[in-house]
């Protein structure tokens, strides 16, 4: 009698349930799913007093190392990642507002987005070079539009 065992091994069925790990940890429905060509749109205003105290911290992305950075560049310059469409297609989910709202929370999208997080790392190094939130949203524009 054939068993599972014979068929896979262990380092195989360990891969094959790593790559299935992000599917089950968040499950994306298609709406969620980032979707490059719905990124189209407005950017939002930059809501008065807006702050990073939503911005998921380092401690809270050690399942996702990789977006880190992004995460830590985007705390620093909230009022300006808040005036930004993410392209990504996040702007079509509820509750949404800005590029901001991608880092913000549980449900943080630029956990496992590299649309949002590639934003959001694009707007904090235009901003670091001195341009304007209008010169940073063509920016975007003309990189993920």
């Amino acid at each position: 009698m054939m068993t599972v065992s014979s068929l896979v091994s262990r380092r195989d069925f360990l891969a094959a349930a790593l790559l299935a790990a992000p599917a089950l940890v968040w499950p994306m429905r298609a709406e969620h799913q980032c979707d490059h060509a719905r990124g189209a749109g407005p950017h939002p205003t930059p809501r008065p007093g807006i702050d990073a105290s939503r911005v998921l911290k380092e401690s809270e992305l050690k399942q996702h190392p990789q977006a880190i950075v992004a995460f830590n560049e985007v705390r620093q310059i909230p009022q300006i990642v808040d005036g930004i469409r993410c392209q990504c297609g996040c702007a079509n989910l509820d509750g949404y507002y800005s590029l901001l709202t991608c880092y913000e929370g549980e449900t943080a999208m630029a956990k496992m987005c590299e649309v949002c997080q590639g934003q959001g790392r694009h707007v904090f190094q235009l901003h670091r070079a001195g341009k304007s939130l209008d010169e940073i949203r063509k920016a975007i524009e003309e990189r993920y539009g």
